[in-house]
């Protein structure tokens, strides 16, 4: 058989031993959506010795414009996104071996699965999972990259633990309530252009070429036509608790996480978020989406075959499901 890999190795800042490097390595990545089914398929045919993926969620006819490894059947079969993509994944590289886990990514979940991973890749939608990923990530030692899109804007960053700025030291707080693809939609070339970062910046890591990491953060809008590239090295915080002198982690306290429970004989799930929802900002947001009623202590709105309730406090009612995996699902959707 052909050398499969005999272009990758003719590029000389890998060659014949960075490809032996890629083919030992282990990449987690957290999502199988967009991001993450494409990057999955770049580093499969990169030819990766190993890859975890991991995701909650089912394939849906919304998500075929844009995730890749996915059909029309597995939609239809309501096939879960991770045994979908190992499927496809093995039938391009039968070589990699494929971990596919359908969970949803906690601390508690999620560290048993870090073991001997060199690097992860961040697919996820939303900054609840984020902030828990960096705090474990930092106490691991385990560097990641972050990645994000929407509409036809994107950004991504490396994430280095004692070295660079942590995603908490840039943002230094779970931002305000964003768009989100539902609220105002996501073109195909976001993701790619996207996931070109990523998973270039992975085999600079897989081949152990640090001195070629990107150190700033990307951004961009295709649509607009705007590329821009920051430099956040003054944002490394010393003081900071996920990544500082004395780092505390606390998104892996358990306070600091979203709850739900099911509210018995309601057909209804309670989500409580660890922050209050300014209600303001989150009835703009929502306008894009539907109509938005509020009376000053709470928002509703009637989003797809569900009633959803907003209160100040931090809490959000699903009415229209008992489903705790659905109704953090139509909670991220709307909220970001």
């Amino acid at each position: 058989m052909a050398d499969r890999y005999s272009r990758q190795k003719l590029f000389k800042p890998i060659g014949v031993n960075g490809q032996e490097k890629i083919g030992e390595k282990h990449i987690l990545i957290l999502g199988c959506g967009a991001l993450g089914t494409a990057n999955a398929e770049n580093l499969v045919r990169a030819g990766i010795g190993k890859l975890t993926i991991i995701d909650r969620d089912y394939v849906e006819f919304s998500n075929l414009h844009r995730q890749h490894l996915f059909t029309e059947q597995d939609a239809i079969d309501q096939v879960p996104k991770v045994i979908a993509a190992k499927s496809k994944l093995e039938e391009i590289n039968s070589d990699a071996r494929i971990e596919a886990h359908i969970l949803d990514a906690t601390a508690v979940s999620l560290r048993p699965h870090l073991k001997e991973v060199d690097l992860v890749i961040d697919a996820t939608d939303n900054f609840d999972t984020r902030f828990m990923l960096n705090d474990l990530l930092q106490q691991l030692n385990i560097p990641w990259i972050y990645g994000s899109c929407v509409g036809s804007t994107g950004m991504s960053y490396t994430i280095l633990p004692k070295q660079t700025p942590c995603l908490h030291c840039l943002l230094d707080a779970a931002p305000p309530n964003g768009a989100t693809c539902d609220s105002v939609g996501i073109i195909s070339p976001a993701v790619q252009m996207v996931v070109a970062h990523q998973t270039t910046e992975a085999m600079k890591l897989l081949i152990e070429d640090r001195d070629s990491l990107r150190a700033t953060l990307v951004t961009f809008d295709l649509w607009k036509n705007h590329y821009q590239t920051v430099n956040v090295d003054k944002a490394k915080d010393s003081a900071c608790p996920s990544c500082g002198m004395h780092a505390t982690y606390p998104y892996l306290d358990y306070g600091a996480t979203t709850k739900t429970e099911i509210l018995c004989g309601r057909n209804t799930v309670q989500i409580r978020a660890s922050r209050e929802i300014h209600l303001a900002e989150l009835a703009n947001h929502l306008k894009k989406v539907g109509e938005v009623k509020g009376n000053g202590f709470l928002l509703s709105m009637d989003y797809q075959s569900y009633r959803v309730v907003f209160f100040q406090d931090g809490r959000t009612l699903i009415h229209g499901t008992d489903s705790i995996e659905k109704a953090k699902k139509i909670y991220y959707q709307l909220v970001g």
